[in-house]
């Protein structure tokens, strides 16, 4: 029975995990999880679970351990910053969920790298803001960093095996990747349209269930952008090598085009069990309860070519991925800061990008080789962004 920690339980990634779990009982053990919020959702689980060990904030702590204490579970509660590095990494456990999102699932997931777990990343952030470093991490640790991420897990699916490589895959004979975006809710729309969007709406997506953050990344087609950073890294492949295609059904996830004029996509429904389970059992396969595709019910596949001058967010993140370093991460931290000024209605749809963009070009990139540094920085490009978010605020009032 494998033993099972899930960093950011309540989540829609953490929803996913725990139906393929339950559909496979007796494969899993769900040692240890983590949750920043619903706390009864989260009691509920460590009580179906028989979870040993889960953390949350210190100011839900207490909480916690009423709703567990009236459910008669034993699941010890731990609230210090340092404690979610240590549940990441116990002796115990054998393979980490890692979806808390943004840059905060940095450090415990660097700490399942380092403690050479098998590392499911549905947290892209941590390869953008730390890429060189995880990565180097796992070259030591021997840690397996499969992607979780429906496009990534895609790509992985459709590359050669190789399950005795730290990879799991070879690129030999690869031309290059095609990775499929949804479009979002905006597909088609024009500048003047975008300026009136609500954040209702950027929050509502067609195809996936996910929280505001990264649906309103999907909206700007940011979180293809970070994407796009995250294959060029895991798959080791120049940014110009990965291409983004909009297609809306969602039922293409990507594809790899092969030398000889091959290409093999990777097909199924919008829905994250399936990569999810793909991880948990490679290099096997289970069952899910994913409802299978039908072609006669699909009918049409449509692939659209990306409009990056009007959705500025994805030519933003090509430059990134280019110019490397620290730029990536000061591109993922400027678009932290302007999602929540957005969020908050404190800026338009149209100027996030706009506040990334001004970012970069107010930023120096460099080479940070440790965690420390690499949050400096991050801060330092956060705090820039929240700057320009007051000087655009001021204009409009």
């Amino acid at each position: 029975m494998q033993q099972l920690c899930v960093l950011g339980a309540t989540g829609s990634i953490g929803d996913s995990t725990f139906k393929v779990v339950r559909g496979l009982l007796g494969a899993y053990q769900v040692t240890a999880l983590s949750a920043f919020s619903q706390i009864d959702k989260c009691a509920n689980l460590c009580a179906e679970f028989g979870v040993m060990y889960a953390w949350v904030p210190q100011d839900q702590a207490q909480k916690l351990k009423t709703l567990l204490k009236g459910l008669g579970s034993d699941t010890q509660v731990l609230s210090d910053i340092p404690d979610l590095e240590r549940l990441a990494s116990l002796e115990c456990v054998d393979t980490v969920m890692a979806a808390i999102v943004g840059s905060a699932g940095l450090p415990p997931t660097l700490a399942a790298v380092k403690a050479g777990k098998k590392v499911l990343l549905a947290n892209k952030e941590a390869l953008v803001m730390a890429g060189d470093l995880m990565l180097s991490a796992a070259k030591s640790s021997g840690a397996q960093i499969l992607p979780v991420d429906s496009e990534h897990n895609a790509i992985f699916q459709c590359l050669p095996s190789d399950p005795q490589s730290l990879r799991g895959f070879h690129t030999r004979g690869v031309e290059h990747v095609t990775l499929t975006a949804s479009g979002g809710p905006f597909v088609g729309m024009s500048t003047h349209q975008l300026g009136r969007v609500t954040v209702e709406q950027a929050c509502a997506h067609p195809n996936w269930s996910m929280g505001a953050k990264i649906s309103v990344d999907s909206a700007t087609l940011m979180n293809k952008g970070l994407e796009l950073i995250e294959a060029s890294l895991l798959f080791d492949m120049a940014p110009a090598r990965i291409k983004v295609v909009v297609h809306p059904q969602s039922i293409v996830h990507s594809a790899v085009h092969y030398s000889d004029g091959s290409v093999l996509a990777q097909m199924g429904a919008p829905d994250m069990q399936t990569p999810i389970a793909h991880a948990l059992s490679w290099p096997e396969r289970q069952n899910t309860q994913v409802k299978p595709l039908n072609f006669i019910e699909i009918a049409r596949l449509d692939f659209l070519e990306p409009d990056t001058k009007t959705f500025r967010a994805l030519a933003l993140a090509y430059q990134a991925a280019e110019q490397g370093g620290s730029a990536p991460l000061i591109l993922n931290a400027a678009n932290e800061a302007a999602v929540q000024a957005f969020l908050e209605s404190k800026i338009s749809f149209l100027q996030i990008a706009e506040v990334v963009e001004r970012v970069l070009d107010l930023s120096t990139p460099s080479t940070p080789i440790e965690l420390g540094a690499i949050y400096q920085e991050h801060d330092q490009a956060y705090a820039l962004a929240g700057q320009q978010i007051h000087r655009l605020s001021r204009q409009v009032s």
